[in-house]
């Protein structure tokens, strides 16, 4: 059997295998595109969230208690934004991961294993949904 050279898919292994399924259909990519609107809109409320704790958008510091108080909560205010910061960079990395999932469903790629070629199984994707491996692959990789 002749191997098809596929652009995108590193150790290009055919994946248009006989009597194996390629993609997944639309009302199956609807699905993924259901519960990755729902993941998205979490991730973006969570980011502002972050965000507002680190901009004091929320109002709720020591700014306007006493001076004594707000010397004492300086230090965990720092660390405090420290982590929000972090947490936020984090949340947006998963927002974007999760745009560019949609993106992919759009080009009916969606839930193809970029190592493989093969299909990425339902579970996985239903608890990962902006994964682009599968768990073999993934595996593989140590």
């Amino acid at each position: 059997m002749k191997l098809l050279r596929v652009p995108g898919f590193r150790n290009n292994l055919n994946p248009f295998i006989m009597g194996e399924k390629t993609r997944y259909s639309d009302e199956e990519l609807m699905e993924f595109k259901q519960i990755i609107l729902s993941k998205l809109e979490k991730a973006q409320e969570d980011y502002e969230m972050y965000r507002n704790s680190i901009t004091h958008g929320d109002g709720n510091d020591t700014q306007d208690t006493s001076p004594t108080f707000k010397v004492l909560e300086e230090g965990a205010a720092t660390l405090s934004k420290e982590e929000a910061g972090k947490l936020a960079q984090r949340q947006l990395k998963f927002i974007q991961h999760l745009q560019a999932a949609l993106v992919r469903i759009e080009n009916k790629t969606y839930g193809i294993c970029r190592e493989t070629g093969k299909l990425i199984s339902k579970e996985r994707l239903r608890v990962v949904p902006h994964a682009t491996l599968s768990i073999e692959a993934k595996n593989s990789m140590g």
